[in-house]
């Protein structure tokens, strides 16, 4: 890990959120957020009769569910600095420079780049695995970290 921001973490007494607790939060909002669509495109699901007209209904919303994304995590990181998800595993986002709720700009720059992250087959989130900082594509990008609340 960055000595200097190992350094800023222990003199703050905060810890890296664990790879369990960020898993989990990322299954809870992908969960609630499928939910979401499923429930928005009822009407759409009912009336395909098969698994393939399935298909095409889901795929014809992609950008509209990538949208429902980003606007969520945006929305929940810049007012609660965490996601439903995220809450729920008590853990939460801070910005490196101030150690605060990441702000608008980062916000949303944080939640583009997680959607982009997930189009290139989740090797951000792959990333942030291997990471010593545990720092995915949309952490490096906003200059966050994900810690224990």
């Amino acid at each position: 890990m960055n000595e200097e921001l190992q350094n800023l973490l222990y003199r703050e007494e905060l810890t890296l959120a664990p790879l369990k607790k960020r898993a989990a939060a990322f299954i809870i909002d992908e969960v609630l957020l499928s939910f979401l669509l499923i429930f928005a495109l009822w009407d759409s699901f009912m009336g395909a009769k098969t698994l393939e007209e399935m298909i095409i209904v889901t795929n014809s919303f992609v950008l509209e569910f990538m949208m429902m994304k980003i606007i969520y995590q945006a929305f929940f990181v810049l007012q609660y600095g965490a996601t439903l998800g995220k809450i729920t595993m008590k853990i939460r986002v801070i910005e490196i420079k101030t150690f605060q709720s990441p702000n608008v700009v980062v916000s949303i720059n944080r939640a583009i780049f997680r959607v982009i992250s997930e189009l290139f087959l989740y090797l951000g989130f792959l990333w942030g695995m291997l990471d010593q900082t545990r720092q995915t594509w949309h952490d490096k990008t906003a200059r966050t970290i994900v810690i224990d609340a």
